[in-house]
């Protein structure tokens, strides 16, 4: 294992310790936690939005932390999902008297968790509200999940819920057009290499040099199929044509094409090209594109495909202002 750490168990306190260090005016650390929040939080009369899950998929969550997105992201160990009293402290860090809502990520252990702490929270008054993002049109179901997983297309519901609680929407206002990007939202990865957890010190699967792995998650599950590396056009085909046929896009989408840790922008961009190919083919216009790495798996090389089916509500909340230091507009 070549990783630039200190301690394999301390990797998160390290982590964290250094992305307040670069963020000082931006952010703070909840004390005793590892609950990363808006430096001026909590923000009277205004919904709180709470996110997060295991770490190691960074910029996710903490870099969409700020103005127009996230209050705070709760971080986990690499992989695992954060206890229900961390993601407690960090509902009670953010809730300025309008409620906080919770953007969770189908996976058992988060979506357990985080539902145990929502229900702390409302024993102490706090009104809370969630949705569970399952974008994942690969498997319905894996090892650490029931039904589809949540993937990339997390960070769209980030940037609409939170816009919409930016403006002093109300709490149920801010989950029906959570819940609007859930129903319109749709992605699908691939993989050309493993990922190694700090603290096992060991690949999370084996892939040949010259094999791909289609559909995996982005803890290294196993996806649809292996088989041989193919093109970034046959690649990129694969994964558009299968998000096209989970539900019918039509008019105006986003898109974004994330890297998952270890891909260069090069081969993004290439890949972004052709899926913008197949859009203009089936008569479907491309409103806005994002290319980079949004919602990562450590070092592993690979990919994936979100396409989000856009109206005019969740275009101008896609536009909105949004200071958090990890979403290119």
């Amino acid at each position: 294992m070549k990783k630039i750490i200190n301690n394999p168990n301390q990797v998160l306190q390290d982590m964290v310790d250094g992305l307040i260090a670069a963020n000082p005016q931006r952010l703070k650390k909840i004390p005793e936690t590892f609950v990363i929040a808006r430096a001026d939080a909590p923000v009277q009369g205004k919904v709180g939005l709470v996110s997060g899950g295991g770490s190691g998929h960074e910029p996710a969550h903490a870099g969409y932390i700020g103005k127009g997105m996230l209050d705070a992201a709760v971080c986990g160990e690499v992989f695992t999902s954060p206890t229900p009293d961390q993601v407690y402290e960090a509902i009670k860090a953010v809730d300025g008297g309008a409620g906080v809502f919770l953007v969770i990520k189908n996976y058992t252990g988060d979506v357990m968790n985080f539902e145990m702490a929502a229900e702390l929270a409302e024993a102490e008054g706090i009104q809370v509200e969630k949705v569970i993002v399952n974008d994942d049109v690969a498997v319905e179901d894996s090892s650490f999940t029931t039904g589809r997983r949540g993937i990339a297309g997390t960070v769209f519901v980030h940037k609409i819920a939170g816009a919409m609680a930016d403006k002093g929407a109300s709490l149920e206002d801010v989950k029906a057009v959570a819940e609007k990007v859930v129903a319109n939202v749709r992605s699908m990865g691939m993989a050309l290499t493993p990922c190694t957890v700090p603290a096992a010190g060991n690949p999370s699967f084996e892939l040949a040099e010259d094999e791909m792995e289609i559909g995996i998650g982005i803890h290294g599950e196993p996806g649809i199929d292996r088989g041989t590396i193919a093109t970034a056009d046959e690649i990129a085909t694969t994964l558009t044509e299968k998000v096209l046929e989970d539900r019918e896009f039509s008019g105006e989408v986003a898109v974004l094409v994330n890297g998952l840790g270890a891909t260069p922008e090069m081969e993004l961009y290439i890949m972004n090209k052709k899926v913008h190919d197949i859009l203009a083919d089936r008569g479907i216009n491309v409103y806005k594109t994002f290319v980079g790495e949004y919602m990562t798996s450590l070092e592993m090389a690979g990919c994936s495909v979100t396409l989000l089916q856009l109206d005019d509500e969740l275009k101008e909340l896609l536009d909105a202002e949004s200071t958090a230091p990890a979403f290119r507009m």
